[in-house]
């Protein structure tokens, strides 16, 4: 059967001081799924497990310092893949000693639909 996206959520994460983006790619993808519930997969029988595929891509300014599967980890639900992309934004101190990495997070959620 083909898969078809049936929710997308965003998200949005920072770390304030010390420009961590792994920190930051973490909070976008909590901060997308606050914002949704699964009850869909209850209702069609769907095992998480098997059923759910969840593609997750983070947007920050150097996306080979994100652990990928640190996010990957962070997942409750389904077979998980993520990447990284060039995005989100970085903020310098004004004094050059700090910067605030703010990530995106895009949360796709396909299954395997007729």
């Amino acid at each position: 059967m083909p898969r078809k996206r049936v929710i997308l959520e965003l998200g949005t994460g920072n770390d304030l001081h010390g420009g961590d983006y792994t920190k930051a790619a973490l909070r976008a993808v909590q901060d997308a799924l606050h914002h949704s519930s699964l009850t869909m997969l209850r209702t069609l029988k769907v095992d998480s497990k098997t059923g759910m595929f969840v593609d997750v891509t983070i947007g920050v300014q150097q996306p080979d310092k994100v652990d990928l599967d640190k996010v990957r980890a962070s997942l409750p639900h389904g077979i998980v893949t993520v990447k990284a992309v060039k995005g989100g934004l970085d903020v310098p101190d004004p004094e050059g000693k700090d910067v605030a990495a703010i990530a995106s997070a895009a949360v796709a959620v396909q299954l395997e639909l007729p």
